[in-house]
């Protein structure tokens, strides 16, 4: 299956398991179990909001989803930055999540770029 959809949807899914392998090595520690619960929401939200976004009422709600689904990634790439910042975990694999987050952005700065674009045409 060679569809953009499906590969945007695994690249979510594939993110998210990324990150869980990460937070599941984070210590014990309070920063640890702080940056860990921020980054199991926010790092796992992006691929169940893609979901809600392919079955949005209208061109405004995919916006609107897409906008959070941004949110999120921007937020997980701070929590990433910390934790490379503190060295609180192995920074290959924190690497490869922060590389995947930032291609992951553009993505979707572009396509609600294009989806508001769509938008202003059919008004």
């Amino acid at each position: 299956m060679n569809n953009s959809k499906y590969d945007l949807e695994e690249r979510l899914i594939d993110f998210a398991v990324m990150i869980a392998d990460i937070i599941e090595a984070l210590p014990n520690t309070r920063l640890g179990n702080y940056i860990a619960g921020q980054l199991v929401r926010s790092g796992c939200s992006p691929a169940l909001n893609y979901g809600e976004a392919q079955s949005a009422e209208s061109r405004n709600d995919f916006i609107h989803k897409m906008k959070i689904i941004l949110k999120e990634l921007r937020e997980s790439m701070v929590s990433l930055k910390i934790i490379k910042r503190r060295d609180i975990h192995n920074l290959d694999n924190t690497e490869t999540a922060i590389n995947e987050c930032n291609q992951l952005i553009a993505i979707f700065v572009k396509s609600i770029e294009t989806a508001k674009k769509n938008n202003l045409k059919q008004q």
